[in-house]
């Protein structure tokens, strides 16, 4: 690391105001940040004396997605070779699915945080370290099969018209990785949807439905309550496996990074909805996703991997305490209502997730007019009371 240091001390008067190379500053202020811990302080205002910055705070988040990427990585090799027909050791399996999920982690990086810095440059700001987390979360919600130059679109989209044109980290009104996976969704939905997409070079003799697609399609899952929780079936990148998840919504949980309130309320609005759409199941025989033990639905799909790094995001949720509460069971309950009245789209937890992202602000503030009206009152008591 001293080398590293070495290096940069000497390039960045060259980038400074002044410098020959100042239009690259906001490149240099990427790498330097990454690097190392800025040394950046507060010229004014508060003075908040923390360890926990954004970077650390970032930094967790991608550490906690790491059980996710390893797992996914082995999957997607697994599923390619047991399509195939091929019985491989650990290793081979990782080494393939690495392979195809490297690059779809590498466009995503290249353009999003290529934009970024261009943004950082003209308005003179310094790059912000909140894309390493979209960056890591994007690769993990799409299909392993998605066109490197699609995702690259996508990625762009998000990024300019999700966040940059809001003013940037901190404050998009909607999750910039769940805008990514709707742009490519509804703008290449054969890219996304069907029995091709999620193996990477099936066989074709090999069916590669996810269990949502068997439920939309009136069959059974077809996977036992262990196989829900190891993982090993088709879906997108890190979204199958639920131990992997719980690791990660353990480190977040335990640092703090994550709300445990959006968490838990989100996952208790799921299972409310299932329970309550259950209760229908003999009406409708023919809905297989109605027949689904309530507690099933939170262990297939993406549901797990939603809960846990997507309607956490700080940035796009409900800031109030109660706020919290609302709108994550709401998002829960909403994400299986589309999952499994809406034949269309069986897998509803982006829709859920963005549609709440947008309602977060309305929670808020009649969350906090709810507030004042109580202090009001309150207050006119004691005012009375004094008089009396």
């Amino acid at each position: 690391m001293k080398l590293i240091r070495n290096i940069l001390d000497k390039i960045k008067p060259q980038v400074q105001e002044g410098g020959k190379y100042h239009a690259f500053h906001a490149l240099f202020d990427a790498a330097e940040t990454f690097f190392f811990v800025p040394d950046v302080v507060t010229t004014k205002g508060s003075h908040i004396r923390d360890g926990v910055d954004m970077k650390r705070t970032m930094f967790t988040v991608v550490v906690a997605l790491i059980p996710a990427l390893l797992f996914g990585m082995w999957n997607v090799g697994q599923m390619h070779f047991r399509s195939m027909g091929v019985s491989v050791d650990i290793l081979d399996a990782f080494w393939y699915g690495f392979l195809r999920v490297l690059p779809l982690i590498l466009v995503t990086y290249g353009v999003g945080l290529g934009i970024e810095i261009a943004f950082a440059q003209s308005r003179g700001h310094e790059v912000n370290e909140g894309f390493f987390v979209s960056g890591m979360l994007i690769p993990l919600i799409v299909p392993v099969t998605t066109p490197l130059w699609i995702l690259a679109i996508a990625v762009a989209f998000a990024v300019v018209f999700g966040k940059e044109v809001f003013g940037g980290t901190g404050m998009n009104i909607v999750n910039p990785a769940l805008l990514t996976r709707a742009f490519l969704f509804f703008s290449y939905p054969a890219a996304m949807s069907g029995d091709k997409v999620w193996i990477a070079a099936k066989a074709d003799a090999f069916s590669g439905a996810t269990p949502l697609a068997e439920l939309t399609a009136g069959h059974s899952a077809g996977l036992s309550p262990l196989d829900m929780i190891i993982g090993a079936y088709p879906g997108s990148v890190g979204e199958t496996s639920v131990i992997a998840i719980a690791i990660g919504a353990f480190i977040l949980l335990y640092t703090g990074v994550a709300s445990w309130k959006i968490m838990t309320s989100f996952f208790v609005g799921g299972l409310a909805m299932a329970l309550i759409l259950n209760l229908f199941a003999s009406s409708f025989p023919a809905n297989s996703y109605l027949q689904l033990p309530a507690w099933e639905h939170l262990l297939i799909g993406g549901f797990a991997f939603g809960g846990v790094f997507m309607i956490t995001d700080p940035v796009t949720a409900s800031q109030t305490e109660i706020g919290k509460w609302i709108y994550g069971f709401l998002g829960g309950l909403l994400a299986i209502m589309v999952r499994v009245l809406n034949p269309a789209y069986p897998e509803g937890v982006m829709l859920a997730i963005l549609f709440m992202n947008i309602f977060a602000p309305t929670i808020d503030y009649y969350v906090v007019e709810a507030n004042i009206k109580k202090r009001l009152k309150r207050a006119r008591v004691v005012f009375n009371s004094k008089n009396l």
